[in-house]
């Protein structure tokens, strides 16, 4: 431990407050002024606002407790690991514990607040439960904390508010960024597949237009991959091949020609909130796929990446939302799909539009990519901070 460093308990330095729930059967108990927090709350790392307010009638009959303004709360059930600091006087629920330091001299809230942070990872790991994670409260109170001197505790959360301040900057420009690339390529897609007097059904476009086998398909340990929609991968418009089920080979061969895609087609999600989205068939392999995916061959003279563009686009889409049924799921049928509206072009402009989307395209994916590396360092920075900081390193 380091020199002048005091390591206790956090049950002995720290009130452990816990909370309740006032009864939902008395709507007059959730008509009051004072806020009532859950994990839905802790969105930030400070909350100065939530989505309940009891009255004080709520708080003398339930078992919540108002934590002081200024304080920390910590999730212990649902959002294990969670913490924040309170922006106001706030009540909690049961899945909450607020930590309340004995002795402001001997122990700053803010200290509390990014050792919490710190010790966070091992919280989760502590977790128990069938359905719900959660830790008790002697484990919570059992926390060992190491304490520096009251100057040392300053010390440290001055570099990390500052370090952490910088980190949630760049981490907002890095968002910022991809946003604009996604912003661009959304702006570009409309503006090239905007309505135009010469619109032709996607029928007169393709070969032709069906779906999967609307038959649960026998399964086997090995064979061809069978696609569902959960393993179309929205924000990349791919197939994700790791996690399919097979089935037999034989069944396989038994299916019609149209049922078995094949480079240049286009798949199309019909169905409930993945409805939309079109991957274009680029590798040569077997696969088949269930009713809820829609395949589309282009004819020769249509452009295979500028039919899934067109698809792509938010007219298209409106198109397809606008006429899909279904109270609890919606889906498109074959009969909408086949009469989607696109515009006619020629074969040369269909190439040139899919040559330029592509490059903006890509262009988004390397900025996707370039920050998700930069989101991941920054968390790893994050995690080394706090590592450093409560080891008496920094």
């Amino acid at each position: 431990m380091t020199n002048g460093w005091q390591t206790r308990n956090l049950g002995d330095l720290c009130e452990v407050v816990g909370g309740g729930t006032p009864p939902k059967d008395n709507p007059a108990y959730y008509s009051g002024k004072i806020p009532w927090a859950t994990v839905r709350d802790m969105r930030h790392e400070v909350i100065t606002e939530t989505e309940c307010r009891i009255t004080k009638d709520a708080v003398q009959s339930s078992a919540t407790n108002i934590i002081p303004s200024g304080n920390v709360i910590i999730a212990t059930r649902v959002g294990l690991g969670k913490v924040c600091l309170l922006g106001q006087d706030t009540a909690i629920n049961q899945d909450l514990r607020g930590i309340i330091p004995r002795n402001s001299k001997t122990l700053t809230v803010r200290f509390l607040f990014w050792w919490l942070k710190s010790v966070a990872d091992v919280i989760v790991a502590e977790g128990t439960g069938a359905t719900v994670q959660g830790v008790k409260l002697p484990f919570v109170k059992s926390l060992p904390i190491s304490v520096p001197p009251l100057p040392e505790q300053q010390r440290i959360v001055g570099i990390l508010d500052e370090a952490f301040a910088g980190i949630a900057t760049a981490r907002a420009n890095a968002e910022q960024n991809l946003q604009n690339a996604r912003a661009l390529f959304e702006s570009h897609l409309q503006s090239v597949f905007k309505r135009q007097p010469n619109e032709v059904s996607l029928s007169a476009l393709a070969a032709d237009v069906t779906d999967g086998d609307h038959m649960p398909p026998p399964k086997a340990p090995a064979g061809v991959p069978f696609i569902t929609i959960s393993n179309i991968v929205k924000r990349t418009r791919q197939i994700d091949f790791s996690n399919t089920f097979t089935v037999p080979v034989a069944y396989f061969q038994n299916l019609k020609p149209n049922k078995k895609p094949r480079v240049g087609d286009v798949l199309y999600t019909v169905t409930g909130a993945t409805l939309g989205i079109p991957v274009l068939v680029e590798e040569e392999r077997d696969f088949c796929f269930q009713r809820h995916i829609g395949l589309v061959r282009p004819k020769p003279d249509t452009h295979s990446a500028w039919l899934t563009y067109a698809l792509l686009s938010p007219q298209v889409f409106r198109q397809a939302t606008i006429g899909s049924t279904g109270a609890a799921q919606k889906t498109v049928s074959l009969s909408v799909l086949r009469d989607l509206k696109l515009p006619k072009l020629s074969f040369t402009e269909q190439r040139r539009i899919a040559a330029e989307l592509d490059a903006i395209s890509a262009e988004t994916e390397r900025l996707a990519v370039v920050c998700e590396r930069k989101l991941t360092a920054l968390e790893a920075l994050k995690k080394s901070l706090l590592h450093q900081a409560f080891t008496g390193q920094l």
